[in-house]
């Protein structure tokens, strides 16, 4: 015997209320019960579709970091700049406060892990893009790991959004790119 459907307008604000909550609150200012609250919904509303307030919070990542623009300009070292511009801009967004928290979860939560590596893989296809553009152009003789490129890429952002909180300026990204 079928269940009841789901209700696509409850999860869209149960979406809309974490994504809201951790724009104010970060990760580890936000509550299940909260979110419920926030939503005019059950707290089993929540449960009931989601695990774990990790697995709830990588969905939501998902549906509202926007995703990195697969930019052409022609060069490998520019395309690198524009991919980090976007992910700069992601990383400096108050849904990262806490998120110490939330790795420190998702460790624990398989599929909380499994969401956020396939958001990493999709935000990460305009790099592999871009990479795959510099071979046939001939900057580069070979493609390398791409998510080795992107931890390199990236782990200064999250390096300093976790420890100083400070942005980088325009010329710190052109170091890392």
């Amino acid at each position: 015997m079928a269940g009841r459907p789901r209700d696509a307008e409850l999860e869209r604000r149960l979406i809309d209320a974490t994504w809201s909550l951790l724009q104010s609150r970060g990760y580890t200012g936000l509550t299940l019960s909260d979110v419920a609250s926030e939503a005019k919904a059950h707290r089993t509303d929540v449960y009931r579709r989601w695990s774990s307030k990790a697995a709830l919070v990588a969905d939501v990542l998902a549906t509202h970091i926007p995703p990195a623009r697969d930019v052409d300009t022609g060069s490998l070292l520019s395309d690198l700049r524009a991919f980090l511009d976007d992910l700069a801009a992601a990383w400096a967004q108050p849904w990262a406060n806490g998120i110490a928290g939330f790795l420190a979860d998702v460790r624990s939560d398989p599929h909380a892990e499994e969401k956020l590596r396939a958001m990493s893989v999709n935000r990460s296809q305009p790099l592999v893009n871009a990479v795959a553009r510099a071979v046939r152009r001939g900057e580069i003789s070979q493609v390398p790991e791409p998510s080795l490129l992107g931890n390199l890429l990236e782990g200064p952002l999250l390096h300093r959004r976790l420890f100083t909180g400070e942005p980088f300026a325009p010329e710190d990204l052109d170091v890392i790119a």
